[in-house]
């Protein structure tokens, strides 16, 4: 079963869940006087209209007509039922994908990445400069900078550069320049090969060495893919498009499932759900998976951090595991940064959502029954929505339940092949994080 809407029916409003949170998320501070941030401080890395979306309250904010005619080239997205992974677990579950690898990057990021370079061309800057991980997010901005004519600048942590070079040749065929990280071009990437040459990297550099480029150059702006309210901001049209689709088939999720890197993802998915919750609507659980190697959620310190590595970034209220963690070298690079999203810390610290860590064997495993059940190769990202999916369906059969799962499959795998060749030929393994090794990352968060 596959559930589609018309051009007509995709949301023309971003939905803002701060409007619906009882309590805010705090302010970002000033990396030096540690006091609130103002648009003033913003306003060299980013557009005007960007930071008065970071700062709104107000519950919708109209989307663009420029930026919904780029859209209309992959969205409305299709909701579908996975019928075929249903029979494979015999389970007595419902599930739901909202299947988001149809977009030009083969991700969601797109959602934010044409809204963001649509901004600042409106601004007259000339050249986006960003960081990625797996080279989700820099496909989607190479993209976007390409249908309003900006030049767009990559650093690519390491560790993917060197394991997906296939994303760099995408980025590039949009047009963008793209850099290993830490690489040699900038101050941020020099000191850390000095300190280690071998350094797989983490988005934590990658993102100090973009801002630090992008600060040198009045006519450039930098761009960030997560983890910042404006950016799940633009991601909530999964969300809404997927509510209009459930009311089509009249069903409503009890569970809404999705990867969490630093948070676009999930809040794209779960946000206006949890809006209706709030709201006093359906009660609705929402579980954000992250990697068991890079668990800032379930082991992490809710506090101010850095979301940079060197400290050129405001503080961010956010559960943490330092700015200076450097996780493992997983396949699912999207998902390898060490903070969450503001508002996601927020929801979690209410007890409104739940989290959980999963390592990448079992997810690999739950990305393989997936594509034979249903003939998509999730990213290795995805997988791990997959796997959590794949639990809750198991329990709801125990239980008897005819629970009805969401979850987002935020993009294809066509680019991972060689993440799935690993697995296939048992080369990865689980990754244990020492306890005293965590806490000792995190004793720069600044406690609340």
């Amino acid at each position: 079963m596959k559930i589609y809407l018309t051009k007509e029916e995709m949301p023309t409003h971003y939905y803002n869940i701060v409007a619906d949170m009882v309590n805010k998320p705090l302010p970002p501070l000033h990396p030096q006087t540690k006091q609130p941030v103002g648009p003033q401080d913003l306003a060299p890395l980013f557009p005007m209209e960007l930071i008065k979306q970071e700062v709104s309250t107000e519950p919708y904010i109209e989307i663009p007509e420029p930026v919904r005619e780029v859209y209309a080239i992959y969205r409305p997205s299709p909701l579908v039922r996975a019928e075929r992974l249903e029979k494979a677990l015999g389970t007595t579950a419902k599930i739901f994908y909202k299947y988001e690898g149809g977009s030009p990057s083969g991700s969601h990021k797109t959602n934010t990445a044409i809204a963001q370079a649509y901004y600042n061309k409106q601004e007259g800057i000339k050249k986006i400069v960003t960081e990625t991980g797996a080279g989700q997010w820099g496909t989607a901005l190479s993209f976007a900078c390409a249908q309003f004519d900006l030049e767009c600048e990559v650093f690519m942590v390491r560790g993917s550069f060197d394991q997906k070079p296939y994303r760099k040749s995408i980025m590039e065929t949009f047009g963008a320049s793209v850099h290993p990280s830490p690489s040699t071009l900038t101050e941020v990437g020099k000191a850390n090969l000095a300190k280690d040459p071998k350094s797989l990297g983490s988005l934590g550099i990658a993102i100090s060495e973009a801002v630090e480029v992008a600060a040198q150059d009045e006519k450039a702006h930098y761009a960030l893919g997560s983890v910042l309210n404006h950016v799940l901001l633009h991601q909530t049209i999964i969300g809404q498009e997927a509510q209009t689709q459930f009311e089509k088939v009249g069903l409503y999720p009890d569970v809404v499932i999705a990867p969490l890197g630093g948070g676009s993802n999930f809040a794209g998915i779960a946000f206006p759900f949890l809006g209706e919750m709030l709201r006093g609507g359906r009660k609705v659980r929402a579980v954000a998976v992250e990697p068991a190697s890079c668990p800032k959620l379930t082991r992490g310190v809710f506090g101010y951090d850095f979301g940079d590595s060197v400290g050129y970034t405001p503080l961010l209220p956010m559960y943490s595991l330092g700015h200076d963690f450097m996780p493992p070298g997983l396949h699912a690079g999207g998902l390898r940064y060490h903070g969450a999203s503001a508002l996601c810390s927020q929801l979690l610290k209410d007890d409104l959502i739940e989290a959980v860590a999963i390592q990448q064997l079992e997810c690999f495993r739950a990305g393989l029954l997936f594509a034979k059940a249903e003939g998509i190769l999730p990213a290795p990202e995805a997988n791990h929505a997959v796997a959590q999916v794949i639990r809750e369906a198991n329990e709801a059969t125990a239980k008897g339940e005819e629970r009805v799962i969401l979850f987002n499959l935020c993009g294809h795998g066509h680019f991972d092949l060689s993440a799935y060749d690993d697995f296939i030929q048992g080369k990865l393994q689980d990754h244990v994080l020492d306890e005293a090794a965590l806490k000792e990352s995190a004793l720069g968060v600044l406690a609340i």
